[in-house]
């Protein structure tokens, strides 16, 4: 079993494994792609809707709740959890740290979501810069697919499609189809609208009081990030290091 804090007596297992089942990307990321004009299907995936069903009951499985690791710079981990509460279940994105008493929450995925957790250029710094001593998840593709659901950016680079479609090519999604499929889960988040990403100095959003360097804040009213600290309880030690390791502060 693996330990989390806050959820302790959850049947919570590493869930690496399944990224192997050939279903895992379209049940994973097929409710995301869903937009106006696109209603998707595990064929957009390259698999059929008997695997995306079998992966789906995978990562649903009310006794087993999957739990995939993203560690990075500095002792950090990125966690993926799926909170598979009967009735309610819900996906929980997470950053913690070993000296740490409680991890930061990035977002939730369920009915009462609460997002964005991450700007685009935390994203694609920590798909890159993985801890390949730490447990879990090394492949740059599958870790930016992973934390993909937490993004809620309004400024998007020009090529963030083109990372995001070599990302879904490299796990199987049809050479032909993965650039449509990119800019669907890059446009129209179903739970939250794309917001914008500040450091507190340059933000109304951190109050009075003294906001620690480094860190962005999000203006996403729904957002687990606006105007609070992204992991509280830290020291102001604790924080530069985890600025450094999402890629929003000097290295020096």
């Amino acid at each position: 079993m693996l330990l989390v804090d806050g959820f302790e007596e959850a049947p919570l297992v590493a869930g690496e494994e399944l990224l192997a089942l050939p279903g895992f990307w379209a049940a994973y990321l097929m409710w995301l792609s869903r937009t106006e004009e696109y209603d998707p299907v595990p064929a957009w995936f390259g698999v059929d809707g008997a695997d995306a069903d079998a992966a789906c009951d995978a990562l649903t499985d009310e006794d087993r709740w999957p739990v995939f690791r993203v560690p990075f710079g500095g002792g950090h981990t990125a966690v993926v959890l799926g909170c598979n509460v009967p009735e309610d279940p819900a996906t929980e994105y997470l950053v913690t740290h070993p000296e740490w008493g409680r991890h930061g929450s990035l977002a939730l995925v369920n009915g009462h979501q609460a997002g964005p957790g991450l700007a685009w250029r935390e994203l694609v710094h920590i798909a890159r810069t993985a801890d390949r001593a730490a447990p879990g998840v090394h492949a740059e593709h599958e870790r930016l697919l992973l934390l993909l659901p937490a993004l809620g950016d309004e400024e998007l680079p020009g090529d963030a499609a083109d990372t995001v479609g070599d990302a879904l090519a490299r796990v199987g999604v049809p050479g032909e189809l993965a650039p449509h499929l990119a800019a669907a889960l890059l446009t129209d988040h179903p739970l939250w609208e794309p917001a914008a990403w500040a450091f507190p100095g340059a933000s109304p959003l951190s109050g009075g009081r003294e906001p620690f360097s480094g860190i962005l804040y999000c203006d996403g009213v729904m957002s687990p990030r606006c105007g609070v600290r992204l992991a509280q309880g830290i020291t102001r030690e604790q924080s530069d290091r985890l600025a450094r390791a999402l890629g929003t502060w000097p290295a020096g």
